[in-house]
């Protein structure tokens, strides 16, 4: 049997879970894909871990008390954009401000799984919170007109807290959180 899958993450509040809830009931009216996250599983990636043993799994937990020492922060939720063909996307999404405390609490995040042997990341951070995934339809060049409509709603994430899920795929929602670490510093 494989190990269970992880992933660490930013939480959301309640109140942007909701909000997000609401342009994906408007987005399902004009785009098809398969799946539509549940609005408890909204969250902003910092890192997906894939399959992780339970010995390799309590070092990083113990590496991730670092982060208690980065203060809290501010950054905004804004916009709707795509990943994949635009024509096709295969990923819809909210975007999320890359600011210099985010790309940080990321890095962080990144080098403290480094440090127990689980891969660094190659790819560039692009922070988001999916909103669906895996187009289900004919080819569209409706993309454009549909990010045009969510151009201007914004909404203020305070980041307070970072999470490690674990993903239990035919449950809904489908992650469930092990270990959560306080932005604490400077308080």
């Amino acid at each position: 049997m494989s190990s269970p899958h992880f992933f660490i993450a930013i939480p959301l509040p309640k109140d942007l879970k909701d909000l997000l809830a609401a342009w994906q009931a408007e987005l399902k009216e004009f785009v098809p894909y398969k799946q539509w996250p549940h609005v408890d599983d909204f969250h902003v990636t910092l890192k997906f871990l894939g399959a992780v043993p339970n010995h390799r799994l309590q070092k990083l937990i113990n590496e991730l008390e670092i982060i208690e020492n980065f203060a809290p922060f501010r950054t905004t939720v804004a916009t709707i954009d795509t990943f994949g063909k635009p024509d096709k996307p295969r990923v819809l999404w909210a975007g999320v401000e890359k600011t210099e405390s985010l790309f940080n609490l990321q890095n962080t995040v990144d080098t403290c799984a480094a440090n127990v042997g689980l891969p660094k990341e190659n790819r560039p951070y692009r922070p988001h919170i999916t909103l669906a995934k895996k187009w289900d339809g004919p080819k569209t060049d409706q993309m454009g007109t549909i990010k045009q409509k969510f151009m201007d709603r914004t909404f203020e994430l305070q980041v307070r807290e970072i999470v490690v899920y674990q993903i239990f795929p035919s449950q809904k929602p489908k992650y469930k959180v092990v270990n959560s670490f306080q932005l604490v510093g400077g308080e």
